[in-house]
C-alpha cells in the first residue's frame, strides 16, 4: 500500500506540477499552484436534504475564491474549456457511481464594437442588452456507465454588474433555475460566497491570544456556484434511499490535454480530461495534507487516499492539536487519531472506530459489499436523516445530527466545528470550553434562501467600500453606471476612450518629469 501511495503521489505531483500546454496546472486555493487557475478552484462543497423539499437533496459546489464585486469589464465567468463535477459514491470503494458534469460556453452579441459586459439595463436573460451571456449543458453519468444529457444551452445568471445595471438581480437568478426531467432543478450563477471565517487563524492561531478573531474575511466577496437538487433515489445505490441512505460527495474541476513527459524526456500528448482540483470535506488540504503534498493530493482520486501514508499519518497524528497546545497550552489529544479517521475518511459507524454512532458510514447501506469499501475522502451524507427544525451551527457536536459532518450545510460552521474535532470533542462528546468561541464568526453576513439555490444574492458594493469613504459615492455607477437607462453608449465608448487618452497624457508627462530630475 505504502509503494501505491508513492506511486500514486508522484503521478498526481507530476500532473500538478506540469508547465502547462493545452491544460493548466491548477489546485483549489490552499495549495502553492492555485493563482495559476481560479476558474477551476473549487472553495467549497455542501450536501444537504433540502429543507423545503425533504424528498429530494441539494449539492453546492462553488468555484473562483475571493470575486471583488467590481470585477468589470470581464467579470467572472465560468471556464469554458473545462468541465465542473459533482461526484456521487454510494457504495464506498472511493469512485464515483454517478457524476454530475456541467460544461459552459460563452456568447458575445458584439465583441466587435463593444467592451462592456452589459450595454444598458437587463430586465430578462435574453435582453439584447446583455452583452456577454453564458449557457451550459449539465449530463450525468450513471452507475452502469451511460450517459444522459439533463439539460441543454441552460442560461448562466450573470456576474451582478450593479444596481444601474441590473437593478432586480433576483428575477435574473430565478430564471436561470431549470428543472431536470424526472424531478430536480439546477442552478449556475454567481452568488454571495456562504463560506464564514476569520482566516487571521494562519496569524499564530488568531493572533497567539485569540483577540484576532471575529471579523468574517470573506464579507463581500462572490463566488461561481453550481447547485442541484434531485430526487434522494437518483443518488442512492441501486436507487434505494431506505436501504442504502449513504453517500459520498466530492467536486472536481478537469481541464483536457495536458502534457506529459515520459522517462525520456521527450512530450507525449494526450487527449484525456485531468483532473486538476478536488474538494470532498472542508479544511482538509488546508490544515490536515502538508505543504509538499497539497497540490498531489488536488489530482488524487479518493480511492486512492488510504495508500498515501504522508495524508493518512497527518489524518491520525494531525499538525493543529500541537500547535494549539504549543501557543494555547491545551494538551493534544494522544494519537492515533481513530476518531478522525472515522470523520474524514471512512464515515462515523459504530464499526468504523471510535465515535459510537451509527451516522454516515456507506458500511451502514445493507447493499454494499464490505470487501469494496475503502477509507478515502468524501463528504458524507446519510439521507435519511431529515432536515432540523431548529439547525445548530455546530451540527453533529451540538446534538444536531443533520449537520456537519454528516453532510454539509450552508449556515454549518465549519471552521468551530473543525477546531473542537481535532481538540477531541466528537470522541469526548465535550466542547473544549477553552475554545468554545471558536474564530467569533458565527454565521455568513447574508442570510440564506429558503428554497433553492439557498445561497444568497452576490455582493455589489466593492469590498473595501468603507475605505474609500466619501470617494465611493463618486465612482459608485463603474461600469454599470455606463450602461444606464438614458445614457447613450455610444458616448460610453467616447468617455472612456477620452479617459484612457487623459490617463496615457498624465502618465508620459510623469515619465517626461522624471527624465527632466
Amino acid at each position: 500500500m505504502a509503494g501505491l501511495g508513492v506511486l500514486a503521489l508522484a503521478a498526481a505531483g507530476a500532473l500538478a506540477g506540469l508547465a502547462p500546454s493545452t491544460g493548466y496546472a491548477s489546485s483549489h486555493r490552499e495549495a502553492p499552484l492555485i493563482a495559476g487557475d481560479p476558474r477551476a478552484d473549487n472553495t467549497d462543497v455542501y450536501a444537504f436534504v433540502s429543507p423545503d423539499n425533504p424528498d429530494t437533496v441539494t449539492l453546492v459546489a462553488n468555484w473562483i475564491p475571493m470575486e471583488e464585486p467590481n470585477g468589470g469589464p470581464n467579470f467572472y465567468p465560468f471556464a469554458d474549456d473545462a468541465r465542473y463535477n459533482i461526484k456521487i459514491d454510494s457504495d464506498g470503494d472511493g469512485k464515483p457511481d454517478t457524476t454530475y458534469t456541467w460544461t459552459f460556453a460563452g456568447h458575445y452579441r458584439d465583441d466587435a464594437n463593444q467592451f462592456l459586459y452589459n450595454t444598458g439595463v437587463v430586465k430578462s436573460l435574453d435582453d439584447e442588452t446583455l452583452n456577454y451571456r453564458q449557457t451550459y449543458t449539465l449530463t450525468a453519468t450513471c452507475p452502469d456507465g451511460s450517459t444522459k444529457t439533463l439539460v441543454k444551452d441552460a442560461p448562466v445568471a450573470p456576474s451582478n454588474v450593479g444596481k444601474a445595471s441590473m437593478p432586480d438581480y433576483g428575477a435574473l437568478r430565478k430564471q436561470a433555475v431549470v428543472g431536470l426531467p424526472g424531478g430536480g432543478q439546477s442552478f449556475a450563477g454567481q452568488a454571495d460566497d456562504p463560506f464564514f471565517l476569520d482566516l487571521r487563524v494562519f496569524d499564530l492561531l488568531y493572533g497567539g491570544n485569540l483577540k484576532e478573531s471575529g471579523h468574517d474575511t470573506l464579507t463581500g466577496y462572490n463566488v461561481n456556484t453550481i447547485a442541484l437538487q434531485v430526487p434522494k433515489k437518483d443518488l442512492a445505490l441501486k436507487g434505494d434511499a431506505e436501504r442504502n441512505p449513504v453517500i459520498g460527495v466530492w467536486s472536481t474541476t478537469e481541464r483536457q490535454g495536458a502534457v506529459v513527459a515520459d522517462k525520456g524526456g521527450e512530450g507525449k500528448g494526450e487527449a484525456g480530461w485531468r483532473q486538476v482540483s478536488r474538494l470532498g470535506n472542508p479544511l482538509v488540504n488546508e490544515v490536515v495534507v502538508p505543504l509538499k503534498y497539497k497540490d498531489a493530493f488536488n489530482a488524487l482520486t479518493p480511492d486512492k487516499d488510504r495508500t498515501v501514508t504522508p495524508v493518512v499519518d497527518k489524518v491520525k497524528d494531525p499538525i493543529v492539536p500541537k500547535l494549539i497546545q504549543s501557543i494555547y497550552g491545551i494538551p493534544a489529544p494522544a494519537a492515533p487519531r481513530n476518531d478522525l479517521v472515522e470523520i474524514f475518511l471512512t464515515g462515523v459507524c459504530k464499526a468504523c472506530g471510535p465515535v459510537q454512532a451509527d451516522l454516515n458510514s456507506q458500511l451502514l447501506n445493507k447493499d454494499v459489499p464490505k470487501d469494496v469499501f475503502v477509507p478515502s475522502e468524501e463528504l458524507r451524507l446519510n439521507m435519511a436523516v431529515p432536515p432540523a427544525a431548529a439547525p445548530n451551527r455546530l451540527g453533529v457536536l451540538a446534538g444536531d445530527v443533520a449537520g456537519f459532518p454528516n453532510g454539509r450545510r450552508l449556515a454549518d460552521d465549519v471552521v468551530d466545528i473543525t477546531l473542537q474535532a481535532a481538540e477531541g470533542a466528537a470522541q469526548s462528546g465535550q466542547l473544549v470550553a477553552a475554545l468554545a468561541a471558536g474564530d467569533g464568526v458565527n454565521a455568513n453576513d447574508h442570510a440564506f434562501g429558503h428554497h433553492f439555490p439557498y445561497v444568497a444574492l452576490p455582493n455589489t458594493a466593492a469590498v473595501n467600500e468603507a475605505e474609500q469613504g466619501s470617494l465611493s459615492g463618486s465612482v459608485e455607477a463603474g461600469f454599470g453606471g455606463l450602461a444606464g437607462d438614458g445614457f447613450s453608449v455610444t458616448g460610453a465608448t467616447a468617455l472612456a476612450g477620452g479617459a484612457l487618452l487623459s490617463a496615457a497624457g498624465v502618465i508620459a508627462l510623469r515619465r517626461r518629469r522624471a527624465a527632466r530630475s
